[in-house]
């Protein structure tokens, strides 16, 4: 194997795994207790492999792999795993990203944490009720509240308002 292919092929294993999130880390909120618990086998049996992937091993989806970031109806965006309503569409913005993004979550409904991985710390953003990864939130966000909420698809679902 010459030079070139080595790094060839390094570079399409690392890309792959960016795109699914394979790196595992170990979230600081890992000894929190949550309210919705689960054994893994047991998260594996209610949730898709990709959510898993996000939601349980702190994944994140492909950019722009998500319908919801292109969801424009009003109504409200809950945490995959345990159904908790998170975020608003009132609150949702195209950050331009390919991942949905919103100002702020609803009050209560996610936790916070440090997350350290190999790109650095960030700000990791969880399920207050069942721990589980939604994404992170960064300091470039429009006004009124300058952050930018940036949420793995995969570990939401979408309830359109209902018509009044």
């Amino acid at each position: 194997m010459n030079r070139r292919t080595l790094l060839s092929r390094g570079a399409a294993v690392l890309t792959g795994a960016l795109s699914v999130g394979s790196f595992p880390r170990s979230p600081s909120h890992a000894a929190e207790t949550f309210e919705v618990t689960h054994t893994d086998e047991e998260w594996r049996r209610v949730l898709t492999p990709d959510q898993h992937k996000v939601l349980r091993k702190h994944g994140t989806e492909r950019a722009g792999s998500s319908p919801l970031d292109r969801e424009s109806r009003m109504g409200t965006f809950a945490c995959a795993g345990c159904d908790l309503p998170v975020y608003r569409s009132a609150d949702k913005f195209d950050s331009g990203t390919g991942w949905p993004s919103f100002t702020r979550p609803i009050e209560g409904a996610v936790g916070t944490s440090e997350d350290r991985g190999w790109l650095g710390t960030r700000t990791e953003v969880h399920c207050r009720r069942c721990g589980s990864h939604l994404g992170h939130v960064f300091n470039d966000g429009p006004k009124p509240t300058g952050l930018r909420y940036c949420m793995n698809g995969v570990a939401m679902t979408f309830s359109p308002a209902e018509a009044s």
